[in-house]
């Protein structure tokens, strides 16, 4: 009897060593599933971030409505002086804050600078826009007088055209650690009514 017991005990050990093999296979085929998958996931969400949160954009810097205070133009002299307020804003599309240097926006007429605004140091928030309230002079003392010509025209047609551009240099923090610099820029193109004192933009980059 003790014989037949330990044949017994022999057989079954020797028919389940398969399906404990079998087992053992099936648990590492789902360790290696849980893993890619794992990995899957930890890929979508770099590529996600990269795309998004890490993925630093240039901020943009604008004029807002224009608000003409003052305004004489004498085509004969030829000459214009001008003032009004408007806005500067500085638009940060970024998922961290844009730290920016002082710098200033110019106003051409025909290549020829009659003005200029400062735009102090400051910082433009996460996803937000900083907005400066400003009063612009302009005017063609110092003008060359090889521009008489071409002003004189315009002025009595009535429309002036300006350009007005800028360029802020800055840094934008990512996460309190990443620092990127990046600058904003801005080219407009500005027409004026002399007539009825607006100011339009024809053209802004």
């Amino acid at each position: 009897m003790a014989v037949e017991s330990n044949q017994t005990s022999d057989q079954e050990r020797a028919n389940s060593q398969p399906e404990q093999q079998e087992l053992k296979r099936k648990k590492r085929i789902r360790l290696a599933i849980y893993i890619a998958v794992f990995v899957v996931f930890q890929i979508i969400v770099i590529t996600a971030l990269s795309l998004t949160v890490l993925k630093v954009k240039s901020p943009k810097v604008r004029l807002g409505a224009v608000d003409v205070q003052n305004l004489t133009a004498a085509p004969a002299t030829p000459s214009f002086d001008m003032t009004f307020a408007t806005q500067i804003r500085i638009k940060n599309t970024n998922f961290g804050r844009y730290k920016f240097d002082a710098s200033t926006i110019k106003f051409d007429y025909d290549g020829a600078t009659v003005g200029q605004v400062s735009i102090p140091k400051g910082k433009a928030g996460m996803l937000s826009t900083k907005k400066i309230d400003v009063t612009v002079n302009l005017s063609t003392k110092g003008l060359p007088s090889s521009k008489n010509s071409s002003l004189r025209t315009e002025l009595s047609t009535g429309v002036l055209r300006l350009m007005s551009e800028a360029r802020v240099k800055g840094k934008v923090e990512l996460m309190m650690v990443m620092k990127k610099n990046k600058s904003a820029k801005m080219d407009c193109t500005l027409e004026v009514n002399l007539s009825t004192k607006k100011i339009k933009y024809l053209k802004c980059e």
